[in-house]
């Protein structure tokens, strides 16, 4: 199936844009079996998708295997519990979520960073959430990620000049978990 957009517009991250014009999409396209039974649609949780009542879609024979837990892509998030146990809740998450999106996009063109925010993992993503005792052991750790290569960003609170909290750029679990084995899930 072939449809023929008039004009396509495409913006890139520095704000500048393409435009195509007589841009063709072609696009196969794969049906499974439906009832005329209205589905039921249910989940219970945010990050994973919703599951469809079995008795309304028919499956494939072949059902896709899980991937490997050694070989998923995972970010890795450590905050400080010293930080956690006397600042408000939401300043040390929001600080978690300043070292996670800041070593996404520092690493934005690295083909696994590519692959882990891809729109068909997006919403999918694994996260690895973890704590240190305090400033001591997060400078620690950053230091070792430094000398094994894992790349990171050590997120520093201005103008206080505090190091409040890591995040890895994505990486298989395989490469990095050995890095934060003797860490605590953060609670």
């Amino acid at each position: 199936m072939a449809y023929t957009l008039p004009s396509l517009r495409l913006f890139n991250p520095s704000g500048s844009h393409l435009t195509f014009s007589s841009t063709k999409l072609s696009a196969t396209l794969h049906a499974a079996s439906f009832s005329n039974q209205t589905s039921r649609v249910t989940s219970n949780s945010m990050s994973q998708p919703a599951a469809m009542d079995s008795s309304t879609l028919s499956t494939p024979e072949v059902a896709p295997s899980p991937p490997d837990n050694a070989n998923v892509v995972v970010q890795y998030v450590v905050l400080r519990r010293d930080l956690i146990d006397t600042w408000p809740l939401g300043s040390v998450v929001t600080q978690g979520c300043h070292a996670s999106v800041s070593a996404v996009w520092s690493n934005k063109d690295d083909p696994v960073t590519i692959d882990y925010c891809s729109p068909d993992k997006i919403d999918s993503m694994h996260k690895v959430t973890l704590e240190v005792k305090g400033e001591p052991q997060i400078k620690n750790l950053s230091e070792k990620l430094k000398a094994g290569g894992i790349i990171h960003k050590l997120w520093i609170e201005e103008p206080e000049n505090i190091p409040t909290c890591l995040a890895t750029k994505p990486y298989p679990k395989s490469i990095v978990s050995s890095y934060f084995k003797k860490l605590k899930l953060c609670k």
